[in-house]
């Protein structure tokens, strides 16, 4: 069953600071300003508070929210009178679209039962006010010809594109933390009651409940909880000892602090750091995504251009001092071609009761 998620959405952190020194490291068209390319907006702090109270005020009364590149102000879609007042009533830029959040919902709702593809992925882009899937190139020209019949008849509201590769999960036989003769990347460290812990994939947490920050090293840590597919998402306590600091590897020498966690919001700019491919930069494309994964679909992920390789999963996306997502997985990814998908983080911090720091 696909979660009810609001339109809207390897990696790695220094798990124990100078100690180890690890990096755990048709539609209404959108306008042309929101859609054409150019560098990603950089929200201000004050953004992920708007979203936020966007999301409490109206909740399915919008159809989404994204950033405008120009600006960096939060737009929020509506399609009725009242919702178009409650929205700028928040202070917040306001534009009129065809589909509302009932109807994207109705549009992943069919394609969940006539287009489960695995290979595809699908997700709200409020921007163009669609549902924007993408295949991969294991689907075959028999499904592609299946996915377009479906979107065909649902009149406009989904746009198909081709990406490279293919959709996978991105564990890597040996590296930053290891666990179960794998290797993956921790996410945040997060902390409960004086406690602490890290977050990281949950198909990572699913291997093996012991890790380690060195291949064959001693255990650091023990997993707590899991959860893929559907989600994921993972943690896993400390239990050497150690105290680490809850900082993202830059991989240049510094480390990023993080203060808080908040949801990515489509047209942001965002930050991947891994253990494969470091840090890289990339721009916020879809919420509320499905993955269908070889074995399984995860729901209510973020599609991003923020590009990966194996080894990073469990790794950090994030935004300044803004942590926004576990790595999950990537297809077809090049520099910022392709697609790379990370699991808010704000759900996981929610289901294990942590807080980041």
């Amino acid at each position: 069953m696909r979660r009810n998620s609001r339109a809207r959405l390897g990696v790695s952190l220094l798990l124990v600071a100078g100690a180890l020194g690890l990096g755990a490291t048709p539609s209404t068209a959108a306008p042309a300003d929101a859609l054409a390319a150019a560098p990603s907006a950089i929200p201000a702090p004050s953004a992920y508070a708007l979203d936020a109270a966007v999301e409490r005020r109206l909740g399915a009364a919008t159809a989404g929210t994204y950033l405008d590149r120009k600006t960096g102000e939060l737009v929020v879609t509506v399609t009725t009178d009242r919702a178009e007042e409650q929205a700028r009533a928040t202070g917040a830029t306001v534009r009129r679209v065809a589909r509302s959040a009932a109807q994207l919902d109705a549009v992943v709702e069919t394609l969940e039962a006539e287009a489960k593809i695995t290979g595809t992925s699908w997700g709200i882009d409020p921007r163009s006010n669609q549902v924007a899937v993408e295949a991969d190139s294991s689907v075959s020209e028999r499904d592609m010809a299946r996915l377009e019949a479906v979107a065909e008849r649902l009149g406009g509201a989904v746009s198909i594109s081709r990406v490279p590769g293919v959709f996978h999960r991105e564990v890597l036989g040996g590296g930053a933390i290891y666990g179960g003769g794998s290797r993956c990347s921790a996410a945040f460290n997060v902390t409960k009651g004086g406690a602490r812990y890290f977050v990281t994939a949950g198909h990572c947490t699913n291997i093996s409940a012991n890790w380690s920050a060195s291949s064959g090293g001693s255990v650091i840590g023990v997993r707590e909880g899991t959860s893929f597919p559907t989600n994921d998402y993972g943690i896993v306590r400390y239990t050497d000892g150690s105290s680490p600091a809850g900082t993202v590897d830059l991989y240049n020498g510094s480390t990023q602090d993080i203060a808080s966690a908040a949801n990515a919001v489509v047209g942001q700019a965002i930050r991947k750091s891994g253990s494969t491919t470091k840090v890289t930069s990339g721009t916020v494309t879809a919420v509320n995504v499905t993955v269908n994964y070889g074995d399984g679909p995860v729901y209510g992920m973020v599609r991003t251009t923020a590009c990966s390789a194996g080894g990073d999963s469990g790794g950090a996306h994030f935004a300044g001092s803004v942590a926004l997502g576990i790595h999950s997985g990537s297809s077809g990814c090049s520099g910022t071609s392709g697609s790379a998908i990370h699991q808010p983080v704000v759900e996981a911090l929610s289901a294990y009761g942590v807080t980041v720091y």
